[in-house]
């Protein structure tokens, strides 16, 4: 291995904590938090994206660097606060469904690192021996086992990030639904090819059939593939169909993709796109604005999303518009998650930060199967017949630079009164629209 690549990855290192009081909240504690409240973090820290088609970002610790910002103790975003900026009831209240998270490669430590998540918030536990908890591969059998060599060892210790976050997103959103993670092979994360894009997302359609056998009322993909014909009208494409069962994917991490194409499996009619915010607070109060980075745009080999209003499917002639709802995604505004998994550098992150919209497509999920009427979902539809005020309109923001989005339709990239690209129809106000 080269010198070149040898310094990355140590670059990526943790560095080691020294112990302390896991709940102790230092002055520095309390200025990280106040920065991802008032949205200014990343005015002197930076992002790491975990793996290729993830869509999430890492907090570093400084502009540049691609050290994870770790601590002892949650600085972002936790359970608690999404409740009350989304206006949940209490943890006990909904239906108690099941949401599979579809992610890549092993994590052995998921389980315990999920409940010290679960913990710190005061959510009751999930566990494998209660019933709660499962692991599995694509294939719902036995679980991948870690890991031992380079670089897969190192990939699977980013890639455990995405894991990570999405679990704590979905013990979040339904404190009391069953989890179930299926992994998939770690290479389906990783770069190639189209051909070999392509067996990867077809692993996703396994995937998402056997949540559905599994009894999963919700299913959230964290990824986003380059598109092609062969997925959206192919196998992989039509295995992601299944009525009653809430299928979500992100948007994107990359702000708006345009005015003919967008990423896979997001842009399929029968998926709920699931955009992204920032999330400000001052006091009791919370306010979302677009997240400059929530992927949004057209998709016209496909036809409108399910349930959209022609309203909406104008902006794109007729076509796919994406997104359909949002919740927090803007890493400056990011959200706590606990990771240890750390094949390859033996040195666990603890508490990190991230955001991404890998953080709202699993929030959202657990909000659908917590709602409990998943048995008239088809992709998106409920999400627009909702009684009014299940949702909560996104007015501020954008996600494209100034002068770039179509003029015709500034929808697509600009936020303002009802549905826009980057938050959808808006972020959920309760359970009503679930």
């Amino acid at each position: 291995m080269g010198a070149t690549a040898v310094a990355a990855l140590t670059a990526f290192a943790p560095v080691a904590q020294a112990a302390g009081d896991p709940h102790a909240v230092t002055p520095q504690v309390q200025s990280l938090r106040a920065q991802v409240h008032n949205g200014t973090l990343l005015k002197t820290h930076g992002t790491l994206a975990p793996c290729a088609f993830c869509q999430s970002k890492l907090i570093t610790t400084a502009p540049g660097s691609k050290t994870p910002l770790s601590t002892t103790v949650p600085i972002g975003y936790g359970a608690s606060d999404l409740a009350a900026a989304y206006h949940l009831p209490d943890a006990a209240t909904g239906a108690k469904g099941t949401i599979a998270i579809i992610d890549a490669g092993a994590y052995p430590t998921l389980e315990s690192d999920v409940n010290a998540y679960r913990a710190q918030y005061g959510l009751p536990a999930c566990t494998a021996a209660s019933g709660c908890f499962k692991q599995a591969d694509l294939n719902g059998g036995p679980t991948l086992p870690p890991s031992t060599d380079f670089p897969n060892s190192y990939y699977e210790e980013q890639i455990g990030v995405e894991t990570a976050l999405d679990m704590d997103m979905a013990s979040a959103a339904c404190p009391s639904c069953n989890l179930v993670e299926l992994q998939l092979p770690i290479g389906d994360a990783l770069n190639g090819d189209q051909a070999h894009l392509d067996a990867a997302m077809a692993d996703f359609g396994t995937a998402v059939n056997t949540a559905a056998k599994l009894g999963a009322t919700a299913v959230s993909m964290s990824y986003q593939y380059p598109s092609d014909t062969v997925v959206e009208f192919g196998q992989a494409g039509r295995d992601l169909f299944h009525p009653g069962v809430a299928v979500l994917a992100s948007s994107g991490d990359s702000g708006y993709e345009g005015n003919v194409h967008t990423g896979w499996p997001q842009n399929l009619p029968w998926v709920v796109s699931v955009g992204g915010t920032s999330l400000l607070q001052s006091g009791d109060s919370y306010t979302d604005i677009a997240w400059s980075g929530a992927g949004s745009g057209c998709e016209t080999d496909l036809p409108a999303a399910f349930g959209a209003p022609t309203s909406v499917s104008a902006n794109c002639g007729g076509h796919r518009a994406a997104s359909d709802v949002s919740a927090v995604a803007d890493p400056n505004t990011g959200v706590s998650v606990f990771d240890t998994y750390s094949p390859f550098f033996g040195e666990p992150l603890n508490w990190i930060l991230v955001g991404g919209t890998s953080a709202s497509s699993p929030f959202v999920a657990g909000l659908y199967a917590r709602g409990g009427h998943t048995s008239q979902v088809i992709g998106p539809n409920t999400l627009y017949t909702a009684p009014k005020g299940a949702f909560t309109d996104v007015t501020l923001g954008q996600n494209a630079p100034p002068h770039a989005c179509p003029t015709a339709t500034p929808a697509l990239c600009v936020s303002g009164k009802g549905w826009d690209a980057p938050t959808g129809i808006g972020v959920p106000n309760g359970l009503a629209g679930f």
